[in-house]
């Protein structure tokens, strides 16, 4: 079962991600068009103009070498075949190397790409559109994915490697099979949860490489291609636009410009371009890069180049250099042949702040489309809801107002002063016409001495809501923790939950649910019941 909500409905986003999803005015300057079957199409009759033949053939080449040795799906396989053809586009999710997935909504990102590209190969059959997830391998934000949760233990990868996070050695995450073996439990599916992390990342010797063994066995029956975007080949077609970076800085001067464009709307950045916007790839560092004195310094270490130096460094090395959050959706779009970025409200935002960047460099930008948001619910606790009287919009509202209007469910007397309130302007009415026929400071004290009663009713009606919400703790409780159920800490049980939860639980099929039952384009919040299995011994 699923249910639907409009995303402002649930008071759980931005103001930016509603505006964004209500498709606002106020968005059109930043963004190539909203998402539609229809521009979508128009937006692929567009790449298919600017996007080289010649870079089909390195980006084909490059994921052949990639998958060359890996046990993937003939759908996979067929889908990078089809990449070398002028009528094939991609539509594109990308992601840190978060262990063992991450939050939830990892899964929602590729299954909205699954099915946004099998409903455009449905809808417009003269054209191919192959789903692609970005490992975001050059990250070197380790404290962000070194954990995920399960059933609220963290679990933890402590490690004091350095630089890209892809090159990470997994060998010290043997450490964690004894605490996964104790909270995965012994049951078979358990058992299947551990084997799973075991051939993820201890029979690879690198987080990216334990990563893309992962994302291929979830979802390459659907045809998923996972790119390594840390090829020389690859880097090599980004050549022109990162010596532009360097030498130039237009990424700098046209963010800065339509930063401060969206920010006059009201809306708050995500990100702050910096004059240079790469690192640099260096025995397991990844080094900001500075121009001081016409020389580029390596921030934190003794080396400084030439220009000239550098520049040779790139056209040699273009592997060594790595594109920070603003220059990466530059090098995916230059790269792919893509329509379409499907991406979280947070990256949303920075997006936004991209467009006149794009158009300087002549890359198309793509269509931006907002992920599908899931709380996820067991049939047992829908049992325990409606023992409760709750109804899933109950749910969302933040917990004081929950407790409020729990307990006006439950009590037996009548906390509603407005009767009183009606009563006491009856009788200040009288009052004001007498204030009316002297002087005016009189009507003003009248009027004072009014509001002053109706607040002090209001008060009072506020202390006798607190008083019954103590007297009917238990029953307020009890609808809390059913929303701290769902709604972990205050926040979305997507932003928390790791997939390994919801398989323990419900079976190893949630993820083709959740494929029958998302909507990329539906614009609303989806709330889908699952039946929990009993467990498997």
């Amino acid at each position: 079962m699923i249910d639907c909500f409009k995303y402002r409905e649930t008071q759980h986003f931005s103001e930016l991600v509603y505006d964004y999803v209500e498709q606002s005015e106020s968005f059109k300057e930043f963004i190539s068009n909203f998402p539609s079957y229809e521009n979508l199409e128009k937006q692929a009759i567009q790449k298919g103009k600017s996007y080289l033949k010649a870079s089909r053939e390195v980006l084909v080449d490059a994921l052949k070498s990639q998958y060359a040795y890996a046990e993937t799906s003939q759908k996979t396989r067929d889908n990078i075949e089809a990449l070398s053809f002028e009528n094939t586009f991609t539509i594109t999710t990308g992601h840190q190397l978060n262990l063992f997935t991450g939050p939830l909504y990892f899964i929602y990102k590729i299954i909205s790409t699954l099915n946004l590209a099998e409903e455009m190969n449905e809808k417009y059959p003269d054209k191919n559109f192959v789903p692609i997830y970005w490992m975001a391998s050059e990250d070197h934000d380790f404290d962000e994915i070194n954990f995920f949760n399960f059933k609220r233990k963290k679990i933890q990868w402590n490690s004091d490697q350095t630089g890209a996070v892809g090159e990470f050695n997994t060998e010290t995450l043997e450490d964690l099979i004894p605490e996964l073996e104790v909270v995965f439990g012994n049951s078979k599916r358990g058992q299947d949860l551990v084997q799973l992390f075991k051939k993820a990342y201890l029979e690879h010797s690198t987080l990216s490489e334990a990563t893309f063994y992962l994302v291929n066995q979830l979802f390459q029956s659907y045809g998923l291609v996972v790119i390594e975007p840390q090829k020389s080949s690859l880097k090599r077609l980004f050549v022109d636009e990162m010596k532009t970076d360097l030498l130039q800085q237009k990424a700098s001067i046209c963010v800065e410009e339509q930063s401060e464009r969206l920010a006059d709307k009201g809306y708050k950045l995500q990100v702050n371009p910096r004059e240079i916007n790469l690192f640099y790839l260096k025995e397991n560092q990844r080094l900001r890069i500075v121009e001081e004195e016409s020389c580029f310094q390596l921030v934190d270490t003794d080396l400084r180049f030439s220009k000239d130096e550098f520049l040779e460094e790139l056209e040699n090395h273009p592997e060594r250099f790595s594109p920070n959050v603003i220059m990466r959706p530059l090098y995916q779009e230059k790269i792919l042949p893509n329509i379409c970025y499907i991406g979280g409200g947070g990256e949303l935002a920075y997006w936004l702040q991209l467009k006149s960047y794009f158009d300087s460099q002549n890359i198309p930008f793509p269509i931006l489309l907002l992920r599908n948001s899931v709380m996820l619910y067991s049939d047992k606790t829908e049992k325990k809801m409606k023992n409760l009287d709750l109804n899933l919009s109950d749910l969302f509202l933040p917990p004081n107002q929950l407790a409020d209007k729990r307990t006006y469910q439950v009590t037996d007397i009548k906390i509603d002063f407005s009767q009183q309130i009606v009563h006491l302007k009856d009788q200040f009415s009288d009052l004001h016409q007498l204030a009316h026929r002297t002087d005016q400071s009189f009507e003003g004290a009248v009027a004072a001495q009014e509001q002053k009663q109706i607040n002090g009713l209001k008060y009072l009606e506020k202390r006798l809501l607190k008083a019954q919400k103590r007297k009917l703790k238990d029953e307020v409780n009890r609808v809390l923790l059913m929303q701290d159920l769902l709604f972990p800490d205050e926040g979305l049980q997507e932003r928390s939950l790791n997939f390994s939860e919801v398989y323990a639980d419900c079976g190893p099929d949630f993820i083709d649910i959740l494929k029958e039952n998302l909507k990329p384009l539906s614009g609303e919040f989806a709330c889908i019941r699952l039946n929990v299995y009993k467990t498997q011994n």
